[in-house]
């Protein structure tokens, strides 16, 4: 069993804990516009509704309105369990609003996490503040511990009044990085390390940064994709620098979590999300908290309506993992439902699609899906490993199964899995599936059972010399 304490900190915590996001939701708040380094794969933009990415936001919000957000979200979406604070640009940047914010949040809204995530440059500065302050929750962007890499993804940093080039500039970054990890987690502050995956540059290395953060006390590492539209204007878009696939992220952070690797416990459910960012993971409801509802306004906080929410969702929780243990069902998760071994992976497993708007259920139509959640599926055995976005097939009654270019793009987006779950799936996008080698199954049960059950059935049926690990 790991910490009570560590078990405490992520159990509503959608970024912390695979099983949790199905639940819990989170926002951000954009209270930081200005950044301590360049990196090549960043172009901030603070008026942007139409990019889903990090340092993107359509509006600049200050402390005290940033506070009226946060309790009208917190009201209107009572399962919002965190807030942090992460861009667009450093918050660590700019201290002044970003400590301003978390001291108003958490007078008026004691029951909300408070989260930050910094490049750390100057973390080692704040480590005190943040400890006064209760953020128990800190995210550092680490792409590499040899500036000799570091060279390549960043153009300067300006430190102490100066701005470094090159070398020297990765260099201080990687110190203070790593100094500041090592400074909160001495403090028992739960950390999370981020790292973009950036073919032909830092991507072998990755492995070694995960060890070394491991050994420093990061709790997760969560190795995401390179985002680099051109239409984005970042340096590795303009320059076509490629992203990685998804079965080259999953290989990455496979070797990442191996006894190989650095043996790290990884996230696999990131969304990448923009520094205005509302709603459960994989979702923006932006949209519906513009500065117009809360500018002015004197924002009533529904502390107790939060809590009846959160008892609920904890209720259903309860049944969910009383399910799993009654069936048998592991998640391979760090941390266990119940006080008892889980059981170990099976030596053949598949890899199976599902399609849900969460709540640990199967619940949603294939043509719906803007993603598929990614499971490791076996006998007893449903372990999350990847989400996947993909265009939406169907946005109506008169636009489904009319655009074959999507259906196709989502069917290479699924090519490595055995079996899609969905609600309900159209007969044209059932033959493509099949046509494709890949099972589609209409299903409405919780997701861990669903994905056992065809995962051993799949295991079964399939010939030894096609059953192995994906």
């Amino acid at each position: 069993m790991q910490d009570p304490e560590i078990a405490e900190k992520i159990a509503n915590h959608p970024c912390y804990s695979a099983e949790a996001h199905q639940y819990y939701a989170r926002m951000h708040v954009a209270v930081a516009p200005g950044c301590n380094i360049q990196c090549n794969f960043c172009n901030r933009k603070f008026d942007c509704a139409n990019e889903s990415r990090p340092g993107v936001t359509s509006t600049l919000l200050t402390p005290e309105d940033a506070l009226a957000k946060v309790k009208l979200v917190a009201s209107e979406i009572k399962q919002m369990s965190v807030l942090g604070i992460a861009g667009p640009g450093d918050p660590l940047a700019n201290p002044k609003p970003t400590f301003r914010t978390m001291e108003l949040v958490a007078r008026d809204c004691p029951d909300i996490k408070l989260c930050l995530s910094t490049n750390g440059l100057r973390l080692p500065e704040f480590v005190d503040r943040i400890v006064d302050l209760n953020v128990d929750h800190v995210t550092i962007t680490i792409n590499m511990i040899d500036p000799e890499v570091g060279e390549r993804i960043y153009p300067w940093v300006a430190w102490r009044g100066k701005r470094y080039t090159g070398r020297e500039a990765s260099k201080i970054l990687s110190e203070q990085q790593l100094a500041g990890l090592a400074a909160l987690t001495e403090r028992k502050i739960l950390c999370k390390v981020n790292s973009v995956m950036i073919p032909g540059i830092n991507d072998e290395h990755l492995v070694e940064v995960s060890r070394t953060v491991k050994g420093l006390g990061a709790f997760l590492h969560n190795v995401m994709p390179l985002v680099s539209a051109p239409e984005h204007g970042t340096v590795f878009g303009l320059t076509g620098q490629r992203g990685p696939t998804p079965q080259e992220l999953k290989a990455l952070q496979d070797r990442c979590e191996q006894d190989d690797g650095a043996e790290m416990n990884m996230m696999r459910h990131c969304r990448q999300c923009r520094a205005d960012a509302v709603g459960l993971l994989g979702e923006d409801r932006g949209d519906e908290f513009l500065p117009e509802t809360f500018q002015g306004r004197e924002i009533a906080y529904d502390l107790a309506g939060r809590q009846q929410a959160h008892e609920e969702i904890e209720r259903w929780r309860t049944e969910v993992a009383a399910t799993r243990q009654t069936l048998n069902i592991a998640t391979g998760a760090r941390i266990p439902d119940v006080p008892a071994a889980e059981p170990v992976r099976p030596d053949e497993v598949v890899l199976v699609a599902v399609a849900t708007k969460g709540s640990g259920v199967v619940n949603q139509h294939f043509g719906h899906a803007g993603e598929f959640w990614i499971y490791e599926a076996g006998p007893g055995w449903a372990r999350l490993v990847q989400t996947r976005d993909v265009d939406r097939y169907c946005n109506g009654p008169s636009d489904c199964d009319e655009d074959a270019s999507k259906l196709d793009r989502t069917i290479e987006m699924l090519s490595d899995c055995a079996a899609v779950l969905c609600s309900k799936i159209g007969l044209g996008p059932r033959e493509a599936l099949e046509e494709a080698g890949i099972e589609p199954v209409e299903i409405y049960d919780l997701i861990d059972k669903a994905v056992a059950e065809v995962g051993a059935r799949l295991v079964t049926d399939r010939a030894p010399a096609e059953v192995g690990t994906p």
